[in-house]
């Protein structure tokens, strides 16, 4: 976000927020639909035929469901126990849909949390994760390391009760980076991510290596940098007692000098805000 012009960087800001906004629009279809029965693999072939119905032909990672105590990642041990079972959903059960999918050339990574019906448990958390979305805000824009914001993130967890789930992520991220990816007439995909999407990724890390950044937002040594500039995808996800909720959602991150232009989040009208803003 720092070489090209104003329209530019607000043609290409609209391409994200799009494809950002088309992936909730899917999530909350889903989410409508889902009911006592469906498994996991059905709700994430739901998601994967919505957006293919809809132009979408390849993905930074294919579409996620997780039901029950997965919402917590309870016992996840290895990156195979990430991909969708034949857990059926409940009522009462919390679920999260995840998916990223790369439309126009913009990627997206987003991630929903519900219910079948009620669950006050699974609405605290989601409740209590609008701290954690003005925390991260605040705190990029002071300029803090990633190591320190994540530190802090985790210490406004124990404080909410809560466990940090999204250390159960591979490197313990909360956020990486996103970036256009090159549009193929084929897009093949590796372990449910997509191959343009992960070189992306590679290069990213390996230019980060030689000048000290990372596109990896981690409680690890390597994420020890101010903010790089561009989009990141962030999701604190918090687990309590065998029910989690998360949020994940676009930050841009900028090299300017005005404390309200150097951080922002490319959408306030999304799913959960909307949740927050009607005090639910």
């Amino acid at each position: 976000m720092t070489t090209a012009s104003s329209s530019e960087r607000a043609t290409e800001l609209r391409g994200f927020r799009n494809v950002q906004r088309l992936a909730y629009e899917c999530a909350e279809s889903v989410a409508a639909r889902l009911a006592p029965g469906v498994t996991e693999r059905e709700a994430a072939r739901m998601q994967r035929e919505w957006l293919r119905e809809r132009g979408v032909r390849d993905w930074f990672h294919l579409p996620f469901a997780w039901f029950g105590d997965r919402t917590a990642f309870t016992g996840f041990r290895i990156p195979l126990q990430f991909f969708p079972t034949d857990r059926r959903l409940e009522p009462g059960m919390p679920f999260i849909l995840d998916m990223a999918p790369v439309y126009g050339g913009y990627t997206a990574d987003i991630g929903y949390s519900g219910s079948l019906g009620p669950n006050p448990l699974q609405d605290r958390l989601m409740a209590d994760l609008a701290e954690h979305r003005a925390l991260i805000l605040r705190e990029v824009r002071e300029r803090r390391s990633l190591r320190e914001i994540y530190r802090d993130v985790d210490r406004l967890m124990v404080r909410q009760g809560y466990a940090n789930r999204h250390r159960a992520y591979p490197f313990g991220v909360i956020a990486h980076k996103v970036d256009r990816v090159r549009e193929r007439r084929f897009a093949p995909h590796v372990f449910g991510f997509g191959t343009q999407s992960l070189k992306g990724l590679l290069s990213d890390a390996l230019h980060g290596h030689r000048e000290g950044w990372s596109p990896l937002w981690s409680p690890y040594r390597f994420s020890d940098h101010p903010p790089r500039p561009g989009l990141w995808a962030v999701e604190p996800h918090l687990g309590f007692r065998g029910t989690g909720a998360k949020f994940e959602e676009i930050l841009v991150v900028t090299d300017s000098a005005d404390p309200d232009e150097s951080a922002f989040w490319l959408d306030d009208d999304l799913p959960h805000t909307r949740r927050w803003a009607k005090g639910e």
